[in-house]
């Protein structure tokens, strides 16, 4: 981050440094409080909207070059989205949730899983329903669906022995523990993923889910169907997610 100090040592125009100190005022007495909006789907900040009482928009070399500060140090690993329960994610889950209501017992959090994104971005969202915020994570998609190995998703099946990925809503059901450790089962609610239960397409955790996976290869590993997730993370996703809810997967 550039600072006052590093504007000193540089010999940079003093005019400069009035101009940064003018920066600073200004937005910290607009700043109050401080939302950080990340807006990248790999947790990258590119852009950061900083908003207060009267509104005011930086963007990521605005904000790093008016020598802006936190006064402790701000990390994220798997960030939340800002909270927007009006968001086509919400939307959506909202409408299914209603289609569904007879069978879900539980509507506080649903998972969306929006396969017309690569496998290297964390496309599995998990939707705080109250508070309309997002957490998102990595997911595998069956290699029946990917056959070439691309990273992308190419197609959906339902039929038995094909390893691909089904679409339409799920019912998430008992956790148990299987070959890949705790996992939990899933119930297919619609005719394009009906024999989930007969495939055994459940959730569980994956040694090819990785960030280093997608550092190294660009991508993930396939699954056989199932919802594959980073074995660091699968808890999280199992204990929020839970039995009773309900869990989407298309391209959105």
């Amino acid at each position: 981050m550039f600072h006052l100090d590093q504007a000193r040592q540089n010999d940079i125009d003093p005019g400069f440094d009035k101009q940064l100190r003018a920066n600073l005022m200004s937005i910290s007495c607009q700043m109050r409080p401080i939302i950080l909006r990340l807006n990248s789907s790999l947790g990258c900040c590119n852009n950061v909207t900083l908003e207060g009482r009267q509104g005011v928009a930086v963007n990521r070399r605005s904000f790093l070059l008016s020598g802006f500060s936190f006064g402790a140090a701000i990390a994220f690993c798997r960030p939340a989205l800002a909270a927007d329960g009006n968001s086509p994610l919400f939307r959506q889950a909202r409408a299914a949730l209603d289609q569904y209501a007879p069978m879900v017992r539980f509507d506080d959090v649903v998972g969306i899983t929006d396969f017309a994104q690569p496998s290297r971005a964390p496309r599995f969202h998990l939707l705080d329903m109250g508070s309309g915020r997002v957490s998102s994570f990595l997911v595998a998609h069956g290699r029946g669906s990917d056959p070439a190995h691309s990273g992308w998703l190419q197609r959906f099946s339902n039929e038995a022995g094909s390893n691909c990925s089904s679409q339409g809503a799920y019912l998430t059901g008992a956790y148990y523990t299987g070959a890949h450790g705790r996992s939990m089962r899933l119930a297919g609610l619609d005719a394009t993923n009906d024999a989930a239960e007969a495939r055994a397409i459940v959730v569980h955790g994956a040694w090819y889910v990785s960030p280093a996976m997608v550092r190294d290869h660009g991508k993930l590993g396939r699954s056989e169907g199932c919802f594959a997730f980073a074995e660091n993370e699968l808890e999280t996703v199992l204990d929020r997610l839970g039995p009773g809810r309900l869990l989407l997967a298309r391209k959105f």
